[in-house]
């Protein structure tokens, strides 16, 4: 059986705290980007852009956004001013990570997937600007061998009422051959985490509270990691799309899509997205970004939020984010 490595501190949050004083006297964050993006320019040195984010930082969107925006910005399209090379960089968090960064003033845009959290950050004012990026999905993922017996006509809210019913079930009574019912969370205050506590929520169930149920497997990593715990424990658990095409193939054999929609390749499908149907809705994972009150440079941070949503700028980008095998990951905001 294939074992379960530790979280590796490369793709872990890389924290350098330096002291108060020195904070009060340089004004600077006391994040270390996860990494840097110089749109091609190699000659750029300084970070004049801090992007915050989880699971697309790690499927490779955000890093495809600050190069595409660099080149634009140094180029002058549209029109605009031509900016001397500069670096963007990427902070990895997940959406409740991020957003206390942007409250911080530690990043200058946070994109982030929790519409209450963000308000109350626009509500107080720790965020100016709140624009819709791009669509994500949600997917319901689990063994082959479907323990909790879920099927594709199941709504996502009786696919986790299995699986709480077959995971007590199966912690009285240990199933022979099979694997026994059981769910992965993140448990971690990410996005993910948030929208599967309101399904368990939804019907009733609180398998966190103590005494923890025994088929809740609490494994806080990042979303990749995560993917391939549930994998290699062959645990349902849930996961957005981009994660899930950005993972190892060794990793999407080793589990099934129970729910969520997996395929954006025409027109039909992501106007469906949009048009929120009812699994769709519920499983639906818009992103929006946020720009931060306090930006290291504020007209380039403005520039960077009204370049997201141009059609021929970050949407753009979006649309032209693909699997190496040409899977469309992300939907366009617009």
């Amino acid at each position: 059986m294939e074992t379960i490595e530790s979280f590796d501190s490369n793709d872990s949050l890389k924290l350098s705290f330096q002291t108060s004083s020195a904070l009060s006297a340089t004004s600077e964050s006391p994040l270390t980007p996860t990494r840097t993006y110089n749109g091609g320019y190699t000659e750029a040195k300084d970070i004049r852009l801090r992007l915050a984010n989880g699971g697309a930082g790690q499927s490779g969107l955000i890093g495809a956004f600050a190069n595409a925006f660099v080149k634009w910005c140094v180029e002058g399209s549209e029109g605009e001013a031509k900016e001397a090379a500069f670096l963007v960089g990427w902070y990895l968090g997940d959406t409740t990570q991020s957003l206390a960064y942007l409250s911080s003033g530690w990043v200058d845009v946070a994109f982030t997937y929790n519409a209450a959290a963000e308000m109350a950050l626009v509500q107080n004012g720790k965020a100016i600007e709140r624009e819709l990026v791009f669509l994500d999905h949600f997917y319901l993922v689990g063994p082959p061998s479907n323990p909790a017996q879920v099927f594709p006509q199941d709504l996502v809210q009786d696919m986790f009422a299995k699986i709480v019913a077959n995971g007590a079930l199966d912690a009285l009574a240990p199933p022979g051959e099979r694997p026994p019912t059981r769910f992965l969370s993140r448990f971690d205050k990410s996005a993910t985490n948030i929208k599967e506590s309101d399904l368990f929520i939804g019907i009733g169930q609180v398998p966190w509270a103590l005494p923890p149920a025994v088929w809740y497997h609490v494994y806080p990593r990042f979303p990749i990691q995560a993917l391939k715990a549930a994998s290699v424990l062959q645990e349902y658990t849930l996961t957005d799309r981009g994660t899930w095409l950005s993972s190892d193939k060794n990793v999407c054999d080793a589990l099934t899509v129970y729910k969520g929609k997996t395929n954006l390749e025409n027109t039909q499908d992501i106007t469906e997205c949009k048009n929120n149907l009812e699994d769709d809705k519920v499983l639906l994972n818009p992103c929006n970004a946020l720009l931060g009150a306090c930006p290291l440079d504020k007209d380039l941070a403005a520039r960077f939020m009204r370049w997201l949503l141009s059609p021929v700028g970050g949407q753009k980008v979006v649309r032209e984010f693909k699997t190496m095998n040409g899977q469309m990951i992300y939907a366009p905001a617009t």
